[in-house]
């Protein structure tokens, strides 16, 4: 272990902080990359029925899992749609265009682990833009972040599954 990072610890429960709005998809940030030394970070995203996660993107630099915990998360994994449910997990590889959501009718929880850590910089600037959704702004965050963003076949997907976003 370097000086740089923190030594071992127990998160409680209720703790870290939680960013967005309740009738959005909210993150609640567990292990910053900082903290784990760059390899990777921890959040959980806090699912409202019916809601996109994020627009259909793809990273260039970052793996991600997302471990359900609560509710069933659809995934557009390139082509092909899954459904994952508690205890599963859904493997999204860089330079795989991906979107997810919470396809039930109520509250859903991911645990997200991405490698290596630092994008998850990138949401907490996406919550600075508050409720609303502005493709250009958000298309510059992505950018910085090596992610490009296809709002175009998103529409579909929010569409067939009657989706909010």
């Amino acid at each position: 272990m370097t000086d740089d990072v923190p030594g071992a610890r127990v998160l409680r429960a209720n703790d870290g902080e939680t960013l967005g709005a309740l009738e959005a998809v909210r993150d609640r940030f567990m292990i910053d990359g900082v903290e784990a030394g760059g390899r990777f970070s921890i959040l959980q995203h806090l699912f409202p029925p019916r809601a996109l996660a994020a627009p259909f993107h793809i990273h260039q630099h970052e793996d991600e899992w997302s471990f359900v915990l609560e509710g069933q998360i659809g995934a557009m994994l390139g082509e092909e749609e899954v459904l994952a449910e508690v205890g599963d997990l859904i493997w999204k590889p860089r330079n795989q265009w991906h979107t997810f959501w919470n396809a039930g009718d109520v509250p859903a929880r991911v645990l997200e682990i991405i490698s290596p850590g630092g994008f998850e910089q990138a949401f907490r600037e996406m919550h600075t833009l508050g409720d609303a959704l502005d493709p250009e702004k958000t298309t510059d965050i992505a950018g910085r972040y090596g992610v490009q963003g296809d709002f175009e076949r998103t529409q579909p997907i929010i569409e067939r599954h009657k989706l909010v976003f």
